[in-house]
């Protein structure tokens, strides 16, 4: 772990140009060998000061609404998609705008803003749920019963697809490309027959393509097999997969009291700085840290906030802790930055960048008047 994220101010994230690098790289291979687009999905990242460098390797970004198609087409001003599981018609003029792709929930939804798409000149397509669960997890899974996203086989509309060039599904979630596969054949069983008519595919995300044991051969055979057979232009557009394991959240020890535990306060707040880690739910990793009773040292480590259940997780360390004492939260840049909030008038972390030169700089540093200007 580089020494100089223990001399910056806490709390802060710090995304490592290094490993955002490397994440491209593969992002970049796996794209020009399977012949197909690669976007960023901005809902899991969206620090945009390094959308120039993310946009030398990949073919744009996708968004889920207006001001991230927005922050997308003036960041990287590439591909610029959005899908939206409903679009607010006060906006959809400045989408039209600026989007060259835009998915639709819903034939409703294509039927009332369709024609303003196509006289535009974009390219429209209808977002598909083939209602293939390949995962536990609910609230993340797009095919579970009653799911709202996507249009079921027995919703869908064949004589309405004219003008709609393309068909998205997205039902993945941090999974390896046998999940895909599988969906891949769910979709060629409820919808083949439309796909030769289609333009292009959009596989969607949740792809975690830059894990270490991911089957990216196995991904790009996917690809070319489902071009080779109709004729589409296939595009993915995973986020996690883009900054997986390229930042950190860097925290201070302000106090630790004792209750059956040691457990250590910290300046970092699971509810307001990595949500994620209370909704998914999920123990992040911990640079140096253990699991409970592995070394000599178990705390709990828990944000300051009035919350009780603002709890990061039991870790344990080979020295005892001190009021103080920094810690390096791992795979801090995805689903951080975009889900953190103000709760209990927490100051969001500070956003640096650590370079492949070893440059350590500050992006953005934040205060009282971003808490204040949120609320009237």
């Amino acid at each position: 772990m580089d020494k100089r994220l223990y001399s910056i101010e806490t709390p802060c994230y710090v995304v490592d140009e290094k490993r955002l690098t490397e994440n491209l790289v593969i992002l970049r291979d796996v794209a020009n060998r399977a012949g197909c687009k690669i976007l960023l999905a901005q809902k899991a990242f969206s620090m945009f000061s390094v959308y120039p460098l993310i946009g030398r390797y990949l073919d744009g970004t996708t968004a889920s609404g207006l001001f991230e198609a927005k922050l997308g087409n003036e960041e990287m001003g590439k591909e610029t998609h959005v899908f939206s599981a409903a679009y607010m018609e006060k906006e959809f003029d400045e989408i039209v705008k600026i989007c060259d792709h835009i998915s639709f929930n819903s034939f409703a939804q294509w039927q009332k803003y369709g024609k303003k798409a196509l006289d535009a000149g974009r390219s429209c397509g209808i977002r598909i749920n083939p209602q293939h669960s390949t995962q536990e997890h609910g609230i993340y899974d797009p095919c579970a019963e009653g799911s709202r996203l996507g249009v079921t086989i027995e919703n869908f509309r064949p004589v309405l697809l004219e003008g709609i060039d393309g068909l998205h599904f997205h039902t993945l979630c941090e999974q390896n490309s046998d999940a895909l596969i599988e969906t891949v054949a769910a979709v060629e069983e409820k919808f083949g027959e439309f796909l030769p008519q289609m333009k292009w595919v959009n596989f969607g995300g949740g792809h975690h393509i830059t894990r270490e044991d991911y089957d990216r051969e196995a991904l790009i055979d996917c690809i070319l097999r489902f071009k080779e057979k109709y004729h589409v232009e296939v595009y993915l557009e995973p986020g996690e997969a883009i900054a997986l394991n390229a930042g950190y959240l860097v925290t201070s020890v302000l106090d630790i009291v004792h209750n059956g535990i040691d457990i250590a306060l910290l300046d970092a707040s699971a509810a307001c700085h990595m949500p994620d880690v209370i909704e998914m739910p999920y123990r992040p990793p911990l640079w140096q840290g253990g699991e409970p009773n592995e070394k000599a040292y178990t705390y709990r480590l828990a944000g300051a906030t009035c919350l009780a259940g603002d709890v990061i997780g039991d870790f344990s360390f080979a020295q005892p802790l001190s009021i103080g004492d920094k810690l390096v939260f791992m795979d801090m840049a995805i689903y951080s930055m975009v889900k953190n909030n103000t709760f209990n008038g927490m100051c969001l972390p500070s956003i640096a960048v650590l370079h492949e030169s070893g440059e350590l700089n500050i992006i953005r540093k934040f205060g009282y008047e971003d808490f204040k200007g949120r609320l009237s």
